[in-house]
């Protein structure tokens, strides 16, 4: 699902502002129910009312691959200040240099918000997605149902169990599954959400509150590559691989 909203010519070239976005592999016999939270989540975003709501329904045609779900955690940060600290030890950790977290960052609290997201070399800081405004777009990804009524049970235990957290540690899973990726960073564009993440397979998914200001647009997110990683392989695989996540590391 992908819910827009007219508002002129921007700056890259695109007519319209992005809402909301959400996807999964389902069952036929879900599709129903499915469609209708898509549709609700579409029209009651805090970005604003969409005039543009489109649902693409897709047949897999081939077999989801297993990975497994990445644990997560939160971190108790109280600032973007600290906040932007604490991930930039957890970006260096996993061999992200310095100039690249600094890039990452500038595209993550920047003004204009990419639809997918950026592949930036872990060493130079390059910048090597074929489309720059479209980015790289997650997709075909899902999780099995034992696995996710576990992975509720753990996050209302945290008092986090909402489809905002579920859905981004399933991505961020698939993301980390992928050869060639080192880490991801990432910031909801939505103003009134300020929880943005890390992730990698080292570390898993680690929450970060406070990443940003109530009220800032900013947002993106980052995929931190090998130097020397095929672009077309791990783009091909974010894009096109369907996923299952079946258990938790």
């Amino acid at each position: 699902m992908r819910a827009s909203r007219s508002c002129g010519r921007r700056k890259d070239g695109r007519p319209s502002l992005h809402i909301s976005g959400a996807e999964g592999l389902y069952k036929a016999h879900e599709l129903q129910k499915i469609l209708t939270d898509y549709v609700l989540r579409a029209v009651s975003h805090p970005r604003g009312m969409p005039d543009t709501i489109v649902i693409t329904v897709e047949k897999m045609r081939r077999k989801p691959l297993k990975i497994s779900l990445l644990s997560f955690s939160t971190v108790p940060c109280k600032s973007p200040l600290e906040a932007r600290e604490f991930l930039r030890t957890c970006l260096s950790g996993v061999g992200v240099s310095g100039k690249a977290i600094r890039s990452g960052i500038k595209i993550v609290t920047g003004s204009e918000a990419m639809r997918g997201a950026s592949l930036m070399r872990s060493e130079s800081g390059v910048r090597v997605e074929p489309d720059k405004a479209r980015g790289v777009r997650v997709s075909r990804l899902g999780i099995e149902k034992m696995c996710e009524k576990g992975m509720s049970r753990r996050l209302a235990r945290k008092g986090i169990n909402s489809s905002t957290v579920k859905e981004a540690i399933i991505l961020a899973s698939k993301v980390a599954s992928c050869e060639g990726v080192l880490a991801e960073l990432c910031v909801s564009d939505d103003p009134h959400y300020t929880t943005g993440y890390v992730a990698s397979r080292t570390f898993g998914y680690i929450r970060i509150p406070h990443i940003k200001r109530r009220g800032s647009m900013c947002g993106g997110r980052v995929f931190f590559i090998d130097e020397k990683a095929d672009v077309k392989r791990i783009t091909e695989y974010l894009e096109e691989m369907p996923t299952l996540a079946e258990s938790c590391q």
